[in-house]
């Protein structure tokens, strides 16, 4: 049978002593960067995992993270990837626990969650109730969604709406239309204001705003509607499933790519890449932005200081669909 890894092995490898590889494990502070790395790192080549109970038992601390999502919505697969990841990386063990779609259901439930003393923290990507500083487990509402999981925090930013359209006019098009994502979304709202904020400010002719749901028939519809004198023209769609509807109404009109009609999307889909011709879009890193909000809450259940929050989560792909 394989010997399994111990604190000690950790220890030897980093050259500092056991209790030290527990400090840093258990988040003691006084622990300098310098050892703290030195012993994540002799711990990661070893593939070291604490003993969660046998932790528990000698510091009441239970090594476990929690994060919870409303039991009514998809769960943000990519986030809780990096959350997962980000936690694993330094030593807890994570469970993802689904809370009821009623709001008085979902406080009840959370408030159980907490006083149970099961988890030394737990997450939340939507708005939570407010807990008591006296609460038995850290809680932390990370703000990047709200109460119905639509992205309100960093990945609703639309300052890449403007780089594209500046982009786009640097290199000749003078005319643009907009087909939007529904307007109880944070981000379609955002990505609107950004669209028109911008064309008014670099004095740009805007044939409007159109669609309003995150479909591919919003596309293919707006495009169809236009005039047969609407080209040049490039349309900022609010997502790559409406790009492609545009691409569709586009290719059936005879109308071609780049050259009379330029297109952006959002979300730089898998299949966005493959397109004829392939799309423009913005890339959001979702599991960067889970392991920085689970880095966020492991702060805060050690009491030391929150990492440095991302800039650049958010990034404009250039593809063959833009002049």
């Amino acid at each position: 049978m394989e010997k399994r890894t111990t604190s000690h092995d950790v220890a030897h490898l980093a050259g500092v002593s056991q209790s030290t590889v527990s400090f840093v494990l258990t988040g003691r502070p006084g622990i300098s960067e310098a050892t703290r790395d030195r012993v994540l790192r002799a711990a990661a080549e070893l593939n070291y995992r604490p003993n969660l109970a046998a932790r528990s038992m000698r510091t009441q601390r239970s090594g476990r993270l929690a994060v919870v999502v409303p039991i009514a919505t998809l769960h943000p697969l990519t986030l809780l990837s990096g959350a997962i990841a980000a936690a694993r990386d330094e030593g807890y063990a994570v469970e993802v626990v689904s809370l009821p779609d009623d709001p008085s259901e979902r406080d009840e439930r959370l408030a159980e969650l907490v006083d149970a003393g099961a988890y030394e923290g737990i997450l939340s990507f939507s708005p939570l109730p407010l807990v008591t500083e006296d609460a038995g487990a850290v809680v932390l509402a990370a703000g990047e969604m709200d109460d119905e999981m639509h992205m309100s925090g960093v990945l609703a930013d639309a300052q890449p709406i403007v780089e594209m359209i500046e982009h786009l006019a640097a290199h000749g098009h003078r005319r643009f239309l907009h087909v939007a994502g529904p307007q109880d979304f944070p981000s379609a709202r955002a990505r609107q204001t950004a669209y028109l904020q911008t064309v008014d400010r670099l004095g740009l002719e805007s044939l409007g705003v159109t669609g309003g749901a995150w479909s591919g028939e919003a596309g293919e519809d707006a495009v169809a509607a236009l005039p047969d004198d609407a080209t040049p023209l490039a349309v900022i769609a609010a997502n790559d499933v409406i790009a492609a509807g545009v691409i569709r109404a586009a290719t059936l009109r005879g109308w071609r790519m780049p050259e009379d009609l330029s297109v952006t999307g959002w979300d730089d889909l898998h299949q966005s890449a493959f397109l004829v011709p392939a799309l423009t879009t913005v890339a959001q890193d979702r599991e960067r932005l889970g392991g920085y909000a689970m880095l966020r809450l492991i702060a805060a259940v050690r009491g030391t200081d929150a990492p440095a929050r991302p800039t650049d989560l958010l990034s404009v792909v250039w593809r063959e669909s833009t002049a």
